[in-house]
């Protein structure tokens, strides 16, 4: 099927930063660059008027930054890539609802594959596809650092108060969300809920095991035993094709 071809705009204060993703992206036959912006407002200005597909949004600029031109747009903002130097906003961009994030020196590789992420979004939507893609990874702050942890990674998951702890292998990681996000934005076919507060990848399980009073606890190939709650039962027989 022939890819469509996006409208994009770029926005940077650095004219170099500019050229080069205009480069980047004359290389590919699906993208259009519809224009330039080198300042937050004359991005919001832009999107406004020429109603883009794509931003491809730098971070820190003089004045509105990128989070400031995302908050002024509001509901029509555009899939928003952003392209920055800093890696600590990581979080607060996908907070933001961007489809990507790319580091400066950018890697060609790493951009395309946002750009094949972005155009295939833009497909979606065309489509009339509703929703968002299932939450595919997380990003997680350790010693200073924002880590990327693949959701295909997680074993299981727990709740934590107003946080939820990833348990993935040996590793601990805490994020800032509600088992209820949770359970509505991973892959349905990958993970499932099976007490109020523990969410297991579907392919970490290895068994279910009678417990005390008729109930079961669910067994990971690691070894690893869960409580499943009766209520949730129904749904992980579903996930497992098990029988009763």
């Amino acid at each position: 099927m022939t890819r469509p071809t996006v409208r994009v705009v770029i926005v940077d204060d650095e004219p170099l930063a500019r050229r080069g993703l205009r480069a980047h992206l004359a290389r590919r036959t699906d993208v259009d660059v519809v224009g330039e912006c080198a300042s937050g407002s004359a991005a919001v200005a832009a999107i406004r008027a020429l109603t883009p597909d794509v931003v491809l949004l730098d971070v820190q600029m003089p004045g509105m930054d990128g989070f400031g031109v995302v908050d002024a747009v509001g509901v029509a903002m555009p899939v928003t890539v952003f392209v920055t130097a800093y890696d600590a906003h990581a979080l607060r961009a996908f907070e933001a609802q961007a489809l990507d994030y790319v580091l400066k020196p950018i890697d060609p590789a790493r951009l395309a594959r946002a750009l094949d992420r972005a155009v295939q979004r833009v497909a979606e939507r065309r489509a009339g596809v509703r929703g968002e893609s299932p939450l595919d990874r997380f990003l997680v702050r350790r010693a200073g650092r924002v880590v990327v942890v693949p959701a295909d990674d997680v074993d299981w998951i727990e709740a934590d108060g107003d946080y939820a702890r990833l348990h993935v292998g040996a590793a601990r990681h805490l994020v800032r969300e509600t088992m209820g996000r949770l359970e509505a934005t991973l892959d349905p076919r990958r993970f499932v809920r099976i007490h109020r507060s523990i969410i297991a990848n579907v392919d970490r399980i290895a068994e279910l095991r009678p417990h005390a009073n008729r109930e079961f606890v669910v067994v990971l190939r690691d070894g690893t035993r869960l409580k499943l709650s009766r209520s949730y039962r129904d749904r992980l027989d579903a996930r497992l094709g098990a029988a009763r």
